[in-house]
C-alpha cells in the first residue's frame, strides 16, 4: 500500500511538473514577439476559412513562428469563431495574442485619397473618379454624375442651409478608405470630416459679424486660394473684409479659374474673357461675395475668416523677393501699382527664363 501511494506522489509531481512546464511554454510562445517580413503586405483570410487553416497560414507567411501553441490556445482557451475573415496587415514584431486579438476585431484593406486645400469640387470629382477606376476598374464611373452627388446638401442643412452645393463642406485631408468604396461614401467621408471639423462656438461668431456660417465658409475658401502662408491668412482675410465694407470689387482671380472650372472650360490659364464673365462669381466685376464657396477650406484658413487682422490694407501683390509664396500688402492705389509693377517685371522674367529652358532643351 505504501509503495503504491509513493508511485501515485511520483505521477502526480510528473504530471504536475508537465502541465506546469506546458502552461510555460504555451504562455511563452503565445507572448513573444515575432518579427517578420510581411508588415507591410495585405494577408488575406477568405470568409468560411477554419480556423486550421488560418492559423497554418499565418505560420507559412512566417507571422507566426508556429502553428502548434496558437492552435492548442485556441482549442483550450480560445474562441475559434470569433476569428474574422478580412485583409490583414500584421505589424512586426507581433506576438501570437496580439494576433489572436487582431483578427478577432477583423480588418479590411484600406487605400488612401488625398485632396489638398484648395481643391473645387470639380477637382474633388476627378481625384474621386480616378480612384474608383483604380481601385474597382469593373465599377462604371462618371466625373459630372460625381459633382451632380455634390448637389445634395442635406449633410450641411444644420450648418448651412442656404449652401446649394457642397463647394467648401468636404474637407481636405489624406483619407483611408475601403478599396470597393463608392464615390458616395468617399464624398460623405470627406464631409463627416468637415463637420467634426467645424466647431460650433464658430456659427456663434460668424452670428457676432453678422455673419452666416456660409459666409466665412465662401470667404474662408477665398483665403485659401489666396495664400499659402498660416501667418499671413489673417491679414488676407483683413483685405476681404475692408473691401467688402468699402463696396470695392474683391478682385480674387481665383474666382475667374472657378468661373472656368464650372464651365468646363479650364485650360490652366487666365483668360481675358474669364476676367469678363458675367458670372455672379465674377469679383472683378461685382462686389461683394460671391455666390458660395469656390474650394474646400483648411481650418486655418476658417480661423482666419473669423479672426481678421486688423489693417487699412486694400491691397495685396506676391512678394517676389522672398518668392515663398508670401505677400506685400498696401493702402493705397499707388502703393499697390508699385509692387503690382515689380511684380509683372520678374514674372515675364521667369517666363523668359522659362522659354530659354524650354529651347535649350529641345
Amino acid at each position: 500500500m505504501k509503495k503504491l501511494f509513493v508511485l501515485a506522489a511520483v505521477f502526480l509531481i510528473v504530471g504536475l511538473s508537465a502541465l506546469g512546464g506546458t502552461i510555460w511554454w504555451l504562455q511563452s510562445s503565445l507572448t513573444t514577439p515575432k518579427s517578420h517580413d510581411r508588415s507591410d503586405a495585405y494577408i488575406v483570410i477568405e470568409k468560411g476559412t477554419p480556423p486550421g487553416q488560418i492559423v497554418a497560414k499565418l505560420a507559412n507567411e512566417g507571422i507566426l513562428e508556429s502553428s502548434t501553441p496558437t492552435l492548442v490556445y485556441l482549442k483550450t482557451f480560445g474562441n475559434p469563431a470569433a476569428l474574422k475573415a478580412g485583409e490583414y496587415k500584421f505589424p512586426s514584431p507581433i506576438t501570437p495574442m496580439q494576433v489572436l486579438e487582431l483578427m478577432e476585431k477583423g480588418q479590411e484593406r484600406a487605400t488612401r485619397i488625398t485632396v489638398p486645400e484648395g481643391f473645387t469640387r470639380f477637382d474633388i470629382a476627378k481625384k474621386v473618379a480616378d480612384y474608383v477606376r483604380v481601385n474597382s476598374p469593373n465599377t462604371p464611373v462618371d466625373e459630372k454624375q460625381i459633382v451632380v452627388l455634390m448637389n445634395d446638401t442635406t449633410a450641411i442643412k444644420d450648418i448651412a442651409p442656404e449652401a446649394k452645393n457642397l463647394e467648401g463642406y468636404m474637407y481636405p485631408s489624406t483619407f483611408d478608405l475601403a478599396p470597393d468604396a463608392t464615390p458616395e461614401k468617399i464624398i460623405a467621408t470627406m464631409v463627416n470630416q468637415f463637420r467634426k471639423m467645424w466647431k460650433p462656438e464658430w456659427t456663434d461668431k460668424a452670428k457676432s459679424m453678422g455673419r452666416t456660417p456660409q459666409e466665412i465658409v465662401t470667404i474662408a475658401s477665398l483665403i485659401e486660394t489666396e495664400s499659402a502662408v498660416p501667418a499671413e491668412r489673417p491679414i488676407v482675410a483683413s483685405v476681404i473684409y475692408n473691401r467688402l465694407n468699402k463696396g470695392i470689387p474683391l478682385g480674387i482671380d481665383q474666382t475667374a479659374v472657378y468661373i472656368a472650372k464650372m464651365e468646363n472650360r479650364w485650360d490652366g490659364t487666365i483668360n481675358r474673357s474669364d476676367l469678363d464673365s458675367t458670372s455672379p462669381y465674377n469679383t472683378r466685376k461685382y462686389a461683394g461675395l460671391p455666390p458660395g464657396p469656390i474650394s474646400s477650406v483648411s481650418e486655418s484658413a476658417i480661423e482666419a475668416a473669423l479672426n481678421p487682422a486688423t489693417s487699412d490694407y486694400l491691397y495685396y501683390v506676391r512678394n517676389v523677393q522672398l518668392n515663398d509664396g508670401s505677400h506685400w500688402f498696401y493702402s493705397s492705389a499707388a502703393e499697390f501699382e508699385k509692387g503690382k509693377a515689380e511684380y509683372q517685371r520678374w514674372l515675364e522674367k521667369e517666363r523668359e527664363d522659362k522659354r530659354a529652358n524650354e529651347n535649350a532643351n529641345q
